[in-house]
């Protein structure tokens, strides 16, 4: 397991662009219809632990199903690089898209965290 350390990333056109300190101790993916068809594997991190760095004014905003989470894709190339909500007691997160992290380690899917977020 990766210890904590700062990684970069990025939408696919390089417009929004962030970082984010996480050591990938929760990753997960996700069933509902947006997530399964995106293919995201998710990293939940407290929002003081991202930094979005550019691409804030090309961010546009999408909610569905409970209109909880935000996410947020470039308007340029359409990729969705994180979302933003709040776990069950409330606090903050950010959820990163670890596919558009630039340096981040190899993800074996059979040792990742399997959310029904398709019943959810």
């Amino acid at each position: 397991m990766p210890q904590m350390q700062t990684y970069h990333g990025k939408c696919h056109c390089g417009a929004v662009r962030f970082s984010v300190e996480t050591d990938f101790a929760s990753l997960g993916d996700c069933n509902c219809s947006r997530c399964r068809r995106l293919g995201w594997i998710m990293q939940s991190v407290p929002v003081d632990r991202f930094a979005l760095q550019t691409g804030e004014e090309n961010l546009s905003l999408y909610h569905f199903n409970s209109e909880k989470i935000d996410h947020l894709f470039c308007k340029s190339c359409g990729i969705q690089s994180f979302a933003r909500g709040t776990d069950g007691q409330g606090n903050e997160l950010v959820m990163v898209n670890v596919n558009c992290l630039d340096d981040a380690p190899p993800v074996d899917r059979s040792t990742i965290k399997h959310w029904d977020g398709a019943n959810f």
